[in-house]
C-alpha cells in the first residue's frame, strides 16, 4: 500500500519532495525518463525545528540570492562566494566577529530552510490584524439562510478583536451595509444587472475622489479614511450591529414568476466587494468570504438563464460548446482576478446548494488569489458547518491563513523553470531561468500569492537546459541547487521571509541509470502527473488524459523495467517504481479524469483541491486507503480491492473528499440486534467504536471537512466504498468468490487485467 511506504515526514524540515532526486543532465535525457522534473513545496507550513532569525538577510549583489549553507566562506577574508553565480561577496561589518567555529544561524548545514522577521509593518495597517469582507446570498430557503446567518454569528465571535469587518447581502440586488452608526443602519443599493466599473461602485458609495478619498488612498491610520469608519469595522465594535442585522435579514422579497430560477446576481456583488476592499484596504490582507446558496442568473458572471426549464451546463454542453453564458462568465471572473490580485486580496467561495452555483466559471478567481473553497449540498451539512469553524479557529487547529505572498525562485544556471500549478499568479518577472515551455501559471520567476496558509502546496516545473558545457575552470560541477524564498504577512501582522535552499546532484543518464532510479518518488510523480493531466484537459481540446497516461506508463516500464524483448513473464519493475502503475490505474478511474458523473462545479472543485494540497493528502485524492478491523486482528491496511470485503470486518476508506465507514453484513446485524448495549459483548462496542474515533481523527486534521458515510454492506449508500475499489470481482468472473465478500457491477478492468496489458505493452520490441 502507498501509505506504507511514505514515511511519517517524507517532506523534512524543508516541506520539499520531487519526482526525480537526482537530476539527468541534458534535454534529451530528461525527455527519456517520461515523468516531468517537477518539485511540489509546501510554502510555510510549520515546523518546530525552522530557526526564525530577527535580522535581514544578506543578498548576492549579482542574483540575489540569499546566504545559505552551501555558499563557500573565506573566514579570513570574510567573503562568502554564491552557489548560485559564484560571485564573491563580503561580509558587512557586523559579521566580522564570525569564524570556522562561530558561524551565523544561516551557515549551519541543517538549517537549509530558515525564516526571517523582517518586521516591515505598514503603517497605515498596524491597527488591525486582517480584513474579513463577508457576502451573503439571500435567494434560499428561510431555512438555509438561517444555517448560513447562524455560522456567520458563530465566526465573527470568533474573530480577533483587532479584525476588520465588512457585510454585503445579495439577491436581486446588492446591498452594502453600513456599520459605522448602529443607531440609524444605512444600506446602499445596486442594481443587479447592471455591470459595474470600480469608479462607479465608489461614487455611488461615497468614496471616490468627491467622497474626500480618492480610490487606494489610505489616510494615516485609516482614521480619516470615510470608508473604514463606515463600511469595515473592527470586530469587538460591531458585532452587536452585525448580529442584529443578521437577525432581520430576511430571504430575498423580489417575486419570482413561476417555472422561473430566482434572480440573483453573484458577478455584481463580488464586484462590489472588490470596488469596496480597492478603496479602503489596498495593498492590506483581506478576504472576500462569499456565501453562495446557488446559480448567477442576472447581471454579469451570469451562468444560467432564469427559464427553469434551461438545465445548467454539463460537461457535454462545454464540449460541444452548448452553454451559452460559459466563457462570458469567466472572462468576468478573469477580469476579477486581476482586480484582486493587484489589490493583494483573496475571494474565498463556501457553496452550498443542491444544484451548481458557479464555481467553475469562478475557479480562475479562486486559484489566483489562493482562496478557499468549500463545495456542500446545504448550509446545515457538516461539510460546510465545520470546514467554516476552521478558518475563524485560533491556536494549534487554525489554518495559519497569511496574506500578501510572494515566491521568488532561483536556481543554478542549467535549470529553467516552466511554471507553476497552484494557487498563485505570475508576476511576469523575466530573468535567464524562464523556460520557453510554458505549464500552468509561467514565464516568470517570481509570482503572487494573495492568500496562503499552512497546507498551500505549489508544484514547480523545470526543464534542463544543460549540453555538457562545463564551468570555466573547465571542471562540472556535480550538484545543482535552487532555492526558494517566499514572504508574506503572518496572522499577527509580521512580515516574515522564508528561505529554504536545496541541492540535488546531477547524473549521467547515458552511462548509468542507477543514480536515477534509486532517486525516483512515485507517490509524488503521481500527484504531479494527476496535476499535469488535469491541467492538460483544461488547456487543450480533444485532449484524450487516458490515452496520455496509458502512453506514458508504457514508456517509462519500457525504459525502467527489467525484461527480455517480447516476453511478458519475464517483467519486472524496480521497487522504486513497482507501486506508480497502481496509482495510473486508479487515477484512469478518478474524478480529476472520469468526468461522467461529476458536474463541471465538482470538477472544478476536485482539481483545486488536488492543485494546492500536500504529496501525502493528493495522493489519497487519486489512491484511497483502507483500513480493516476485525475481532481476531488489530486494525490494518487492507487492499483497495472488492476482496477486501467480508461479512465480519468493518472497513474505513479515506478517499479524501469522503470518509466512509463500511460494516460487513454479520457486523451490521449483530448492531441492529443491539449486541453493543449487553456488558458481556464490551469488545463487539468497542470494535465498533474504533473506526469512529479513527475517523474524527482524519476530519479534525483536514480542510474542507470531508463528508463522513456510515453504510452496510448491500446497503445503497455502499456506492461510495464499492465505487473506489479494484474490480476484481465482477459480475463476470463472480464464481471464483470468497463467502462473504462482495461483486461489483461494471465493465472496468481490474488492475491485474491492467497490469498484464502493461507488461504486454511494455516489452514489445517496436
Amino acid at each position: 500500500m502507498a501509505t506504507e511506504m511514505a514515511t511519517p515526514d517524507a517532506e523534512g524540515l524543508d516541506g520539499i519532495r520531487m519526482t526525480w532526486n537526482s537530476w539527468p543532465r541534458t534535454k534529451v535525457e530528461a525527455s527519456k525518463c517520461v515523468i516531468p522534473i517537477a518539485t511540489s513545496i509546501h510554502l510555510i507550513r510549520p515546523h518546530n525545528e525552522i530557526p526564525t532569525l530577527p535580522y535581514t538577510p544578506l543578498k548576492c549583489k549579482t542574483c540575489s540570492s540569499i546566504l545559505n549553507p552551501f555558499a563557500r566562506v573565506d573566514f579570513q577574508a570574510l567573503i562568502w562566494i554564491c552557489p548560485f553565480c559564484f560571485q564573491r561577496n563580503h561580509f558587512p561589518q557586523h559579521y566580522s566577529g564570525i569564524s570556522e567555529t562561530n558561524v551565523p544561524g544561516e551557515l549551519y548545514p541543517q538549517f537549509t530552510t530558515i525564516q526571517y522577521t523582517l518586521n516591515q509593518q505598514n503603517p497605515d495597517f498596524s491597527t488591525f490584524s486582517c480584513v474579513y469582507l463577508f457576502v451573503l446570498d439571500t435567494c434560499m430557503l428561510e431555512e438555509e439562510l438561517g444555517f448560513a446567518k447562524l455560522e456567520l454569528k458563530r465566526a465573527i465571535g470568533m474573530l480577533p478583536d483587532n479584525a476588520m469587518v465588512g457585510f454585503i447581502s445579495y439577491g436581486t440586488q446588492v446591498q452594502v451595509h453600513e456599520l459605522g452608526f448602529s443607531d440609524m443602519s444605512k444600506v446602499y443599493v445596486f442594481r443587479g444587472s447592471k455591470e459595474l466599473s470600480k469608479d462607479q461602485v465608489l461614487d455611488q458609495l461615497g468614496l471616490g475622489k468627491r467622497g474626500g478619498v480618492g480610490p487606494g488612498m489610505m489616510q494615516k491610520g485609516g482614521g480619516s479614511n470615510l470608508g473604514v469608519t463606515r463600511f469595515l469595522l473592527p470586530a469587538s465594535e460591531c458585532e452587536y450591529t452585525l448580529n442584529s442585522l443578521l437577525d432581520e435579514l430576511s430571504t430575498d422579497q423580489w417575486p419570482v414568476p413561476q417555472g422561473n430560477r430566482a434572480l440573483r446576481c453573484t458577478g455584481v456583488a463580488l464586484s462590489v466587494a472588490a470596488g469596496l476592499l480597492g478603496a479602503c484596504m489596498a495593498g492590506a490582507g483581506a478576504r472576500i468570504v462569499a456565501l453562495v446558496g446557488g446559480p448567477c442568473t442576472e447581471g454579469p458572471g451570469t451562468i444560467v438563464s432564469k427559464d427553469q426549464s434551461e438545465p445548467v451546463r454539463s460537461h457535454k454542453d462545454l464540449h460541444k460548446d452548448a452553454a451559452p453564458f460559459f466563457k462570458k462568465a469567466v472572462h468576468f471572473y478573469e477580469e476579477l482576478a486581476k482586480q484582486l490580485v493587484s489589490q493583494g486580496h483573496v475571494l474565498d467561495v463556501f457553496a452550498s446548494a443542491l444544484d451548481q452555483v458557479g464555481v467553475a466559471e469562478m475557479k480562475v478567481a479562486i486559484e489566483k488569489t489562493g482562496g478557499l473553497v468549500v463545495l456542500a449540498e446545504s448550509f446545515g451539512h457538516s461539510v460546510f458547518k465545520d470546514s467554516f469553524k476552521h478558518i475563524f479557529e485560533d491556536g494549534e487547529q487554525s489554518l495559519g491563513l497569511s496574506f500578501n505572498g510572494t515566491l521568488e525562485i532561483n536556481c543554478s544556471k542549467d535549470i529553467k523553470i516552466q511554471g507553476i500549478i497552484g494557487p498563485c499568479t505570475s508576476l511576469e518577472k523575466k530573468g535567464p531561468a524562464v523556460s520557453n515551455t510554458v505549464i500552468g501559471e509561467g514565464n516568470t520567476t517570481a509570482w503572487k500569492l494573495c492568500g496562503l496558509d499552512k497546507n498551500t502546496c505549489l508544484t514547480v516545473f523545470f526543464d534542463v537546459s544543460s549540453s555538457e558545457k562545463s564551468d570555466s575552470s573547465g571542471n562540472i560541477n556535480p550538484q545543482l541547487y535552487i532555492q526558494f524564498l517566499t514572504s508574506y504577512q503572518s496572522p499577527d501582522g509580521q512580515t516574515k521571509l522564508r528561505v529554504t535552499t536545496i541541492t540535488r546532484r546531477w547524473v549521467d543518464a547515458a552511462v548509468s541509470n542507477e543514480e536515477l532510479v534509486q532517486g525516483f518518488d512515485q507517490e509524488t510523480a503521481a500527484v504531479v502527473v494527476a496535476r499535469l493531466a488535469s491541467y492538460k484537459m483544461e488547456m487543450e481540446e480533444d485532449f484524450d488524459a487516458t490515452r496520455w497516461l496509458d502512453r506514458n506508463l508504457i514508456r517509462l516500464c519500457a525504459k525502467f523495467g527489467d525484461y527480455r524483448k517480447d516476453d511478458p513473464s519475464s517483467f519486472t519493475l524496480n521497487p522504486s517504481f513497482s507501486l506508480f502503475p497502481q496509482f495510473m490505474f486508479h487515477l484512469r478511474r478518478s474524478q480529476f479524469l472520469q468526468v461522467f458523473n461529476n458536474s463541471p462545479d465538482e470538477t472544478a472543485y476536485f482539481r483545486m483541491l488536488l492543485n494546492r494540497e500536500g504529496i501525502s493528502n493528493a495522493a489519497v485524492m487519486i489512491q484511497p486507503t483502507l483500513t480493516a478491523f476485525s475481532f481476531n486482528s488489530l486494525p490494518s491496511p487492507a487492499l483497495l480491492d472488492v476482496a477486501s470485503i467480508a461479512a465480519d470486518r468493518i472497513l474505513l476508506l479515506d478517499a479524501y473528499f469522503s470518509v466512509v465507514i463500511f460494516h460487513g453484513m454479520t457486523v451490521a446485524q449483530w448492531r441492529n440486534m443491539g449486541y453493543q448495549n449487553q456488558p458481556e459483548h464490551q469488545a463487539f462496542a468497542q470494535l465498533l467504536q474504533v473506526p469512529h474515533d479513527e475517523a474524527q481523527a482524519i476530519i479534525r486534521e483536514r480542510f474542507p471537512v470531508p463528508r463522513l458515510v456510515v453504510c452496510d454492506q448491500h446497503g445503497s449508500q455502499a456506492r461510495f466504498l464499492l465505487a473506489k475499489l479494484n474490480p476484481s470481482a465482477t459480475y463476470n468472473n463472480a464464481n471464483d468468490m470468497a463467502a462473504g465478500s462482495d461483486v461489483i457491477f461494471t465493465d472496468d478492468v481490474s488492475l491485474q487485467v491492467f497490469f498484464e496489458h502493461l507488461q504486454r505493452l511494455a516489452v514489445q520490441s517496436s
